[in-house]
């Protein structure tokens, strides 16, 4: 009785949704595409979105030209704050300067057009290997920055 108890007191969620495709658009424009196995969506205590099994976001130019690539393990958007938590294996590819960034967790706050890591950052281009203590962007990932870099390591292959 007290397993079946506890089971009762887990809110159930208000929404879940399987094999997801998103297009978020302006004036015709699409502006970033979305897609999630599964997307869990909650009310009670607060209302947040969860993306278990992963999520992957595509960002395009006013061209539909693809100029940014996201995907982490799971995910979850604090909706009422306009906050995005991703986290394990996040991946950052830039197709405009071809750097693709690994990083353990994001933060992605919108209201403050920020998207942040505090923790440690690997870019690769091509031959070149940076480390970096954190990672910061602004929300459209047009200007990716690792912060306080320890250098650069070229390699052959």
């Amino acid at each position: 009785m007290k397993d079946i108890s506890q089971f009762d007191r887990q809110d159930p969620p208000a929404q879940s949704l399987r094999d997801a495709r998103v297009w978020r658009s302006e004036h015709g424009r699409l502006q970033m595409e979305m897609e999630a196995p599964l997307i869990v969506q909650y009310r009670e205590p607060d209302t947040r979105t969860h993306y278990p099994k992963g999520v992957h976001l595509r960002f395009y130019d006013s061209r539909r030209t693809l100029q940014t690539e996201v995907t982490a393990q799971k995910a979850i958007s604090y909706d009422d704050q306009d906050i995005l938590y991703a986290r394990d294996s996040v991946v950052v590819i830039d197709y405009t300067n071809g750097d693709t960034i690994y990083l353990e967790d994001i933060t992605w706050k919108n209201k403050e057009d920020v998207i942040y890591s505090n923790r440690p950052a690997r870019a690769v281009n091509g031959n070149r290997v940076t480390y970096g203590d954190s990672f910061v962007s602004d929300a459209g990932l047009t200007n990716l920055r690792i912060k306080r870099q320890r250098g650069t390591i070229e390699f052959e292959e």
